[in-house]
Order: structure tokens, then C-alpha cells, then sequence
């Protein structure tokens, strides 16, 4: 049968939708959407009191590193621009497990849930002898706790001695990075579809001071046979520029170019440095971009031209990034960081809170070529945010919605992920998070005694 989400406080579909008297979910799917006053047409056998809750689509995180949650504040790294952060990290990185790749994982998602995401991506690209499977480990925490997941198989195979930015014990050959993409590519269906799909493969070399331009170009040629997506870090520093520039005579976005990565294929993490006419040339070419507001400000890198690059015609969602340059996995508290640097660049009457909403939903959706999720709408997924509004920060608010954002939310009460609840009064159910968090401590500090 179905049950009817009664009454929202109030209820943000990202569409024109009315559904002030709440939404009738059935098994994984939203059925129905209720006017204010007015009962379901369909049957349903149960119901929610949600007069005290605000309602979202579930957000969608486009980008993140989730093995960094063990390197958060790291003392070397604090004070940094992105070059220098990044070689302090790598030496600590390098000393990754199985264990450690896991319980990252499982801390980041459940971090992420918690603060209402329902389908979320991570970039990971550091490999070592002894966590060659770290792809399928991070499939498998998904799929127990129950979330939507983009898991991008990243890379790195440009070490230092070659010209690159990390250390050659980080790296890869060609031939391995590709062979592993191929087989994680076999495990985990792509359907040109993907609706309802819960693990998605894309692949992601880690950027273009970190991997060659070979590989960039097989990677792409390998992804478009079995209909994956491409990901990639551009545009994020003035550093990157001058390294293409010396290394390969080109600007990154002429470089994405001339390794055919210029498609409706790709998503960018960052994209702040481009030049006007390279911004119009994303848009046509319809390359997506994640903007990852907290991480772009920790480490100094700029502000990404979102508006600039949604005229143009690209789709925009948002990051938190990696728990090292955020240094959290909060994505309510992303589209609020997103909702104030935004209106820093082009002012207050240019960018709502709704704006920052849609980002974080049917941009992300955008992103990832996916019809299923992003909205709330007959026939989508039952992916559904409830944030409370009971805490002192809520107090005196008029605007409910706006209230999550201008006042901060930084939780849920419930999550919906595929119309089966994964987060239920501000608790993960079957997940003991003290002991998860104790683990992940022990962890961290082994990894840093490495």
C-alpha cells in the first residue's frame, strides 16, 4: 500500500508542484502530490504527522574524498593553498588500508545522511598495494546503509619523476588504472537509463598535474563503451593554469579539449579559473560543474561563476569536497555556504536560498544525466529531506524555508531514500555511531603514526 507525508509545515518540490497537504509515497516511487485541504485519490494504509517538518528533495552531493574524513585539521596542512596542502597529505595518504578506506567511508556517508543527502559522490584516487579493491569496499557501505552513491574510479599515474605533483609511491601505470577501471565498469552496470540505480561507476582521473595525457584520453574512450560518466578536478587554482602551461603548452580547458573530454560526458570539480569565452564554451559543450563552495574558501582557491556558467548552459550541482580542505560532510550546510559566497559575487538580489536548493538538487540530478531523483514528483524516487525546525538557531523565523538555509540547518530528522527511511529521528538505524566514531579515531591517528 502507500503512505501519505501529511500536512508539511512546508514542502520545497523544485518545480512548480503544489504540495502543501504533503505526498503519498508507494514502495520506492512518489505517487501523488497533495494540494493543502485536500485528500489522496490513491489508497493508502498509513500516514505521517509532518506539520512540523520541512520537506526537501534529497540533496545530492556531486564531489568528495571520502578517505580525507581521516585527515581533518591536519597540523601540517593548515595555512595552505592547494599545491603545498596537497604535498604535505600525499606522504600520510600513502599509508591507506582497507580498514581505514571502509570506515572512512562509512563515517562520511553516514555524516552526509545525516544532514539530509540521499546520492553522493566520491573521487577517489589514491592507490596503494594494500587497497586495490577500495571501489568495491566503498559500493558495499553504501549499499548496507542504504544511500545513492556515484562512485568515480580515480587515478593517478604522473609521479613526481615524471613531472607531476604526487610522490611516485601514489601512482599507477596506465595499463593497471585501466584494467581496473574496466573491471569495476563490468561489475557495476551503467544503464543509459539509471533509474533507481543505488552504485553508479564513473571514471575520474584525479586532474592534469597528476595523471598523463594518455590516460586521460583511454579513459575516455573506455567510459564511453559502457556509457559512464567522466570526472575530473579543473579550474580550481591559478597553479593548475601555469602547470599546463609549462607542461603541455596549454590552458586546462584546452587541454580537456585536445584529450576529448569537451562533452555532456564530463563534470568538473571547482571550475573557478576560466576566462569568459572558456565559460561559453563549457555551456555549449555541455560540460556539468561542481561547485564546492567551503573547500574553494579553506584553501583560498576563488569562487566558482555559477551563474555565468548556468547561462551559458551548464549544469551546476555542489561538493563538499574532501573532509581535509572542508573540513566536514555536511550538504545542508554546503547549500548554505554556496547561498552566501554566491550572493558575495554577484549581490543579494541575484541568489535565494532557492537558488542554493535547486544546486544542491535538480542540479546535482542535472549532473549525474539522471530523470529519477532531484524533485519531488510523480513517478521519482521517494528521496525525501525532513528538517525540524526545533532548535534555538530556528527560533523567531518566519519563512520556513528560508529558515533552513539563513538560519543553518546542519541536520535531518528523517531521510527517504527510495521510499525506505535511513535516517529516522536523527538516528541511523542498525548504525552504532559512538563505536564508529571511536574506530575511525583509532584509525586516523594509525595513519598518521605511519
Amino acid at each position: 500500500m502507500a503512505t501519505w507525508i501529511k500536512n508539511p509545515l512546508k514542502v520545497w518540490t523544485g518545480h512548480d508542484g503544489d504540495a502543501s497537504g504533503g505526498i503519498v509515497v508507494k514502495g520506492s516511487k512518489i505517487v501523488e502530490l497533495i494540494k493543502s485541504g485536500h485528500l489522496p485519490t490513491v489508497d493508502y494504509d498509513s500516514t505521517i504527522d509532518a506539520s512540523n517538518l520541512v520537506l526537501t528533495p534529497g540533496l545530492i552531493n556531486c564531489h568528495h574524498h571520502f578517505y580525507q574524513t581521516l585527515t581533518r585539521a591536519f597540523p601540517s596542512a593548515l595555512n595552505k593553498e592547494l599545491f603545498p596542502w596537497l604535498k604535505s597529505l600525499y606522504p600520510v595518504w600513502a599509508g591507506l588500508e582497507e580498514e581505514s578506506i571502509a570506515l572512512s567511508t562509512r563515517l562520511a556517508l553516514a555524516e552526509l545522511m545525516l544532514s539530509g543527502c540521499s546520492l553522493a559522490s566520491d573521487h577517489h584516487y589514491l592507490f596503494n598495494r594494500d587497497i586495490g579493491s577500495a571501489i568495491d569496499i566503498q559500493a558495499r557501505e553504501a549499499m548496507e546503509l542504504g544511500i545513492r552513491v556515484v562512485l568515480t574510479r580515480g587515478s593517478m599515474s604522473l609521479g613526481a619523476s615524471q613531472g607531476g605533483l604526487p610522490p611516485d609511491s601514489v601512482v599507477q601505470s596506465d595499463d593497471d588504472i585501466l584494467g581496473e577501471s574496466e573491471r569495476l565498469l563490468r561489475a557495476f552496470s551503467n544503464e543509459e537509463n539509471r533509474s533507481g540505480n543505488r552504485v553508479q561507476i564513473a571514471l575520474a582521473p584525479c586532474s592534469p598535474f597528476s595523471v598523463t595525457k594518455e590516460l586521460m584520453s583511454q579513459s575516455a574512450k573506455l567510459a564511453r563503451q559502457y556509457g559512464a560518466l567522466l570526472h575530473t578536478h579543473l579550474g580550481e587554482t591559478e597553479d593548475e593554469n601555469r602547470f599546463c602551461l609549462r607542461r603541455f603548452g596549454m590552458r586546462p580547458l584546452d587541454y580537456l579539449e585536445s584529450v576529448d573530454w569537451l562533452a555532456e560526458d564530463v563534470w568538473l570539480a571547482h571550475g573557478i579559473h576560466f576566462l569568459e569565452e572558456e565559460v561559453l564554451k563549457l555551456g555549449q559543450a555541455g560540460v556539468a560543474i561542481s561547485h564546492c563552495p567551503s573547500s574553494n574558501m579553506v584553501l583560498a582557491s576563488g569562487i566558482c561563476p555559477v551563474l555565468e556558467l548556468e547561462q551559458a548552459g551548464s549544469a551546476v550541482g555542489l561538493g563538499v569536497d574532501g573532509s581535509a580542505s572542508n573540513d566536514c560532510s555536511n550538504m545542508i550546510q554546503e547549500v548554505r555556504q554556496a547561498f552566501m559566497l554566491q550572493r558575495l559575487k554577484y549581490g543579494a538580489a541575484q541568489v535565494s536560498h532557492e537558488d542554493a536548493l535547486r544546486w544542491a538538487t535538480q542540479g546535482g540530478a542535472t549532473l549525474f544525466h539522471r530523470n529519477d531523483v532531484g524533485s519531488l514528483e510523480v513517478g521519482k524516487e521517494a528521496d525525501i529531506a525532513f528538517f525540524a525546525l526545533d532548535e534555538l538557531r530556528f527560533s523567531g523565523s518566519g519563512d520556513p524555508l528560508a529558515a533552513l538555509i539563513l538560519c543553518g540547518a546542519h541536520k535531518v530528522k528523517h531521510l527517504m531514500v527510495a521510499g525506505e527511511w535511513r535516517v529516522k529521528d536523527g538516528e541511523i538505524p542498525g548504525l552504532d555511531l559512538p563505536d564508529l566514531q571511536a574506530k575511525h579515531q583509532a584509525l586516523a591517528v594509525k595513519l598518521v603514526s605511519k
